[in-house]
């Protein structure tokens, strides 16, 4: 893995330059500072939007702003994006970055930038439903091979690669189940087949887990969930060397480039990022060790639980466990909706990330194309529910969980029709 350039700052063709900061400080600082760039922004504390589709291009190519600074289009770059693309970039410790209109906007980007035909792509665990419908479904219509490992086949990465693999998609933790895949053990055997590792960070932010440390050679995020954490944006992020991001800028032609507003909001977002994730780690602990005491409860499903190799995985490669955990509910699918609608403050929607609680059935919504044998068979039971905790105060919400949970006790299962 090459080494980070701590002032590339590169959001696509653009190179620009920020303020430098000290190698010692902290995410939150680097939240709020690493992105400066005073003389640019006519001393504003915070950087304008620059709503245009175009911009004045002169006759003859003028250097007098440095190399790379002359922007033309904003389908290809535009300076709003330049700083969250930045904070990104410093925070999961890549060379450069690339902003897309959303999470599959990255995934797709990337990897077809990345293979051709003949190749084979293997999607490693359990990956997210629209990943998946994408590589099974979409890739061998060109001619490009995918292989779809269950959560246990991916705990052998030796085993499952071959001299035609060319890229693996590894999601850790996975999603639903939050199993916790060893991204170092998986990126020494593609090192050992010639492929390149990608790794889907949208679970564990950068600041619990940064694959490129860990020997992955790219990481890609939806950053709709917690990078923006407000629910108002649709984003995604490649970040990884200059050489890779390059491959993928390429590609910036099929359109799937970040609109400047919500870059503005992304870059508002990130600035409590760290503030966010560690109030989101201590709900995610508090509500599975409350759940996991309940007589509802079959299973919890959090990052290092599902065994012992889970947790010392999790322990070498986390910093924090995420605010996402999943309930597998005794009762089955009638318990699940009658849980949800038990609940208070935590909100029946798809996604996650964001400052207010979600809660969701896997089963209807991220897994909802697959059919019920193959979601059975990937440990998605009828009983599950996904939840996405936000940043209320912890003891309202292991209240607001437990007294839904209590109710399923004291009500009885609903006859059939």
């Amino acid at each position: 893995m090459t080494s980070p350039d701590p002032d590339s700052g590169r959001f696509g063709r653009s190179k620009a330059r920020f303020d430098p900061l000290p190698p010692w400080v902290g995410p939150s600082t680097r939240l709020v500072h690493g992105a400066r760039r005073p003389e640019r922004n006519a001393g504003a504390v915070v950087p304008p939007i620059y709503q245009t589709s175009t911009f004045h291009f002169p006759a003859e190519h003028s250097e007098a702003e440095g190399p790379g600074e002359t922007h033309l289009y904003s389908r290809t770059d535009n300076p709003t994006l330049e700083g969250p693309a930045e904070l990104i970039r410093q925070l999961e410790g890549g060379e450069s970055a690339r902003l897309f209109g959303s999470g599959m906007g990255a995934i797709v980007g990337t990897v077809l930038s990345l293979v051709r035909s003949g190749d084979e792509v293997v999607a490693a665990g359990g990956l997210y439903g629209g990943t998946t419908d994408f590589l099974t479904d979409l890739l061998p219509r060109y001619g490009i091979a995918t292989r779809a490992l269950s959560d246990v086949e991916a705990d052998t990465p030796e085993a499952r690669l071959t001299n035609r693999t060319r890229l693996v998609l590894l999601e850790t933790p996975t999603n639903p189940l939050l199993r916790v895949h060893d991204i170092a053990r998986w990126a020494a055997e593609c090192d050992r087949v010639g492929a390149l590792l990608v790794v889907d960070n949208t679970f564990a932010t950068p600041i619990n887990q940064t694959p490129l440390s860990l020997g992955a050679d790219l990481v890609v995020q939806s950053a709709t969930k917690y990078l923006g954490g407000h629910a108002d944006l649709l984003a995604g992020v490649a970040v990884g060397p200059h050489a890779l991001v390059d491959r993928i800028d390429e590609l910036g032609y099929l359109g799937a480039t970040l609109d400047p507003f919500a870059a503005y909001l992304l870059g508002r977002s990130l600035k409590t990022l760290a503030l966010r994730v560690e109030r989101q780690n201590a709900n995610g602990a508090a509500v599975a060790t409350a759940a996991a005491r309940h007589p509802a409860i079959a299973r919890v499903h959090y990052p290092g639980r599902a065994s012992r190799d889970d947790e010392s995985i999790a322990a070498r490669q986390m910093r924090g466990r995420g605010g996402t955990l999943a309930l597998s509910l005794r009762g089955g699918a009638d318990a699940a909706d009658r849980f949800l609608r038990g609940l208070h403050f935590v909100h029946v929607a798809s996604s996650l990330g964001g400052v207010e609680s979600l809660a969701s059935i896997p089963r209807q919504t991220s897994h909802r194309h697959l059919s019920d044998a193959a979601r059975h068979a990937a440990g998605i039971d009828d009983g599950l529910v996904r939840l996405a905790l936000g940043i209320e105060d912890t003891s309202d919400l292991v209240r607001d969980i437990i007294e839904s949970l209590d109710a399923l006790e004291r009500t009885p299962r609903a006859a059939p029709l």
